[in-house]
């Protein structure tokens, strides 16, 4: 069996900006903080981590554990709105071939899909439901397991391990960002780049990705030239 793992934003899915203006209403409504995830670079971040971050620019310190559980809390609880507006202002939008290739792998007896996302669990299902990629993906790892990338991976690939109840050929990790990369290599999995994100073409590449490809479009190719010998033993 091979598993692939696929990051959201930036490789399924564009949210137009939701989570950072939520995180904006969050930090305004409780610390009375304006502007809070100015500067901020989300890609290939946790969402624990970003609050880490926000906490660090406008505080100058951690958040305790009980502050970053209760700001994702708030979080949750205004994005719902925050994507229906990005949707209804048409800036959320499903990348090229995310759904067909989510179809095509799904169809192949041999692969199995799982997320590797720095959204917490809730988060994410509220944007893939959006998307309509909810339900093809069976289980994952998510920035409520850690906010450190390279542990949720490996909580995504424990996962893979007990659903399937025995070690997958090989761990593909699809993502946009450096964090994807490195967080692949940390748990020695193969990773696909994918340039529709916060990196540039430039910046994967010199990351060393073992795959980079334009669009979505281009995995199932990929995927048979990969793992073609595999599947004719």
């Amino acid at each position: 069996m091979i598993v692939y793992l696929f990051d959201i934003d930036g490789t399924l899915v564009r949210v137009g900006g939701a989570g950072s203006r939520s995180l904006e209403r969050v930090m305004a409504a409780r610390y009375g903080i304006a502007n809070a995830t100015r500067g901020l670079q989300f890609g290939g971040k946790t969402d624990p981590g970003l609050v880490g971050e926000i906490f660090q620019a406008c505080f100058g310190r951690a958040p305790t554990a009980t502050e970053t559980a209760e700001v994702i809390a708030a979080y949750l609880e205004v994005l719902e709105d925050e994507l229906d507006r990005s949707i209804a202002e048409a800036r959320f939008r499903v990348l090229a071939g995310a759904v067909e290739t989510v179809a095509w792998l799904r169809g192949r007896a041999e692969a199995v899909l799982g997320i590797a996302t720095g959204n917490v669990l809730a988060g994410a299902r509220a944007k893939l439901v959006r998307a309509g990629l909810w339900e093809p993906f069976g289980f994952g790892g998510y920035g409520d397991d850690s906010a450190v990338r390279a542990e949720l991976v490996a909580r995504a690939i424990e996962r893979a391990h007990a659903r399937l109840e025995r070690t997958p050929h090989a761990v593909v990790i699809v993502g946009d960002t450096v964090h994807d990369i490195s967080a692949a290599r940390a748990c020695g999995a193969t990773v696909v780049a994918v340039a529709t994100g916060a990196d540039t073409r430039e910046t994967l590449t010199a990351a060393e990705p073992d795959a980079l490809i334009d669009s979505l479009d281009e995995l199932p190719a990929w995927h048979l030239a990969r793992f073609a010998e595999r599947m004719r033993a």
